[in-house]
Protein backbone atom coordinates (compact mmCIF):
# COMPACT_ATOMS: atom_id res chain seq x y z
CA UNK A 1 0.00 0.00 0.00
CA UNK A 2 0.80 3.43 -0.68
CA UNK A 3 0.40 7.19 -1.11
CA UNK A 4 1.26 9.14 -3.72
CA UNK A 5 0.88 13.35 -3.65
CA UNK A 6 0.83 15.13 -7.33
CA UNK A 7 1.98 19.03 -7.00
CA UNK A 8 1.76 21.55 -9.05
CA UNK A 9 4.79 22.21 -10.88
CA UNK A 10 3.72 25.23 -12.77
CA UNK A 11 3.24 27.07 -9.37
CA UNK A 12 7.00 27.89 -8.72
CA UNK A 13 6.30 27.13 -4.55
CA UNK A 14 9.25 27.41 -2.65
CA UNK A 15 10.35 23.98 -0.99
CA UNK A 16 8.47 25.40 2.67
CA UNK A 17 5.18 25.91 0.49
CA UNK A 18 5.57 22.89 -0.97
CA UNK A 19 5.66 20.85 1.99
CA UNK A 20 3.13 22.09 3.53
CA UNK A 21 1.12 21.34 0.64
CA UNK A 22 2.20 17.81 0.38
CA UNK A 23 1.38 17.23 4.20
CA UNK A 24 -2.14 19.30 4.40
CA UNK A 25 -2.62 16.96 0.86
CA UNK A 26 -1.68 13.44 2.65
CA UNK A 27 -3.74 14.41 6.06
CA UNK A 28 -6.74 14.65 4.16
CA UNK A 29 -6.94 11.35 2.23
CA UNK A 30 -6.02 9.63 5.10
CA UNK A 31 -9.30 11.07 6.62
CA UNK A 32 -10.75 10.16 3.75
CA UNK A 33 -9.75 6.22 3.78
CA UNK A 34 -11.90 3.29 5.96
CA UNK A 35 -10.05 2.60 9.26
CA UNK A 36 -9.10 -0.82 7.43
CA UNK A 37 -7.13 1.23 5.12
CA UNK A 38 -5.51 3.43 7.34
CA UNK A 39 -4.16 0.56 9.78
CA UNK A 40 -2.84 -1.41 6.71
CA UNK A 41 -0.77 1.65 5.38
CA UNK A 42 0.31 2.37 8.78
CA UNK A 43 1.46 -1.18 9.56
CA UNK A 44 3.64 -1.06 6.08
CA UNK A 45 5.39 1.89 6.87
CA UNK A 46 3.20 4.43 5.49
CA UNK A 47 5.03 4.86 2.23
CA UNK A 48 4.50 7.91 0.11
CA UNK A 49 5.27 9.44 -2.90
CA UNK A 50 5.93 12.72 -4.24
CA UNK A 51 5.57 13.38 -7.90
CA UNK A 52 4.75 16.41 -9.89
CA UNK A 53 2.09 17.60 -12.28
CA UNK A 54 2.17 20.35 -15.09
CA UNK A 55 -0.93 21.67 -14.60
CA UNK A 56 -4.59 22.30 -12.61
CA UNK A 57 -5.72 19.74 -15.20
CA UNK A 58 -3.28 17.00 -14.52
CA UNK A 59 -4.36 17.06 -10.71
CA UNK A 60 -7.91 17.13 -11.50
CA UNK A 61 -7.68 14.17 -14.24
CA UNK A 62 -5.96 12.31 -11.45
CA UNK A 63 -8.84 13.12 -9.07
CA UNK A 64 -11.47 11.84 -11.41
CA UNK A 65 -8.83 8.47 -12.05
CA UNK A 66 -8.48 7.70 -8.53
CA UNK A 67 -12.78 8.44 -7.14
CA UNK A 68 -13.53 6.15 -10.81
CA UNK A 69 -11.21 3.23 -9.17
CA UNK A 70 -12.12 4.08 -5.23
CA UNK A 71 -9.06 5.46 -4.75
CA UNK A 72 -8.79 8.19 -1.23
CA UNK A 73 -8.33 11.31 -2.89
CA UNK A 74 -7.68 14.82 -1.33
CA UNK A 75 -7.58 18.13 -3.54
CA UNK A 76 -5.47 20.53 -1.73
CA UNK A 77 -7.21 24.69 -2.05
CA UNK A 78 -4.50 27.16 -0.74
CA UNK A 79 -5.87 29.65 1.84
CA UNK A 80 -3.82 32.61 0.15
CA UNK A 81 -2.02 33.40 3.87
CA UNK A 82 1.65 33.43 1.91
CA UNK A 83 2.96 33.20 -1.73
CA UNK A 84 0.17 32.14 -3.63
CA UNK A 85 -4.03 33.27 -4.01
CA UNK A 86 -6.66 32.40 -2.05
CA UNK A 87 -8.42 28.93 -3.73
CA UNK A 88 -5.14 27.93 -5.31
CA UNK A 89 -5.84 24.43 -6.38
CA UNK A 90 -2.06 23.21 -5.36
CA UNK A 91 -2.06 19.08 -4.16
CA UNK A 92 -3.57 16.02 -4.43
CA UNK A 93 -2.96 13.14 -2.37
CA UNK A 94 -3.91 9.11 -3.99
CA UNK A 95 -4.55 6.66 -1.51
CA UNK A 96 -3.34 5.07 1.15
CA UNK A 97 -4.58 1.96 -1.17
CA UNK A 98 -2.69 -0.20 -3.13
CA UNK A 99 0.15 -0.02 -5.30
CA UNK A 100 -1.65 -0.73 -8.15
CA UNK A 101 -4.32 0.94 -7.77
CA UNK A 102 -2.17 4.32 -7.29
CA UNK A 103 0.13 3.18 -10.10
CA UNK A 104 -2.96 3.25 -12.46
CA UNK A 105 -3.38 6.97 -11.40
CA UNK A 106 0.16 8.54 -10.64
CA UNK A 107 2.21 5.91 -12.25
CA UNK A 108 3.04 7.92 -15.85
CA UNK A 109 3.98 11.36 -13.09
CA UNK A 110 7.90 12.06 -12.78
CA UNK A 111 9.14 12.26 -9.11
CA UNK A 112 9.54 15.78 -7.60
CA UNK A 113 13.22 16.13 -7.02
Amino acid sequence: MKQVIVVRKDLGLSKGKTAAQVAHASLGAYRKAGKGTRRRWQDGGEKKVVVGADDEEELFDAKRNAENLGVPAYLVRDAGRTEIPKGTTTALAVGPASDEKVDKVTGHLPLVN
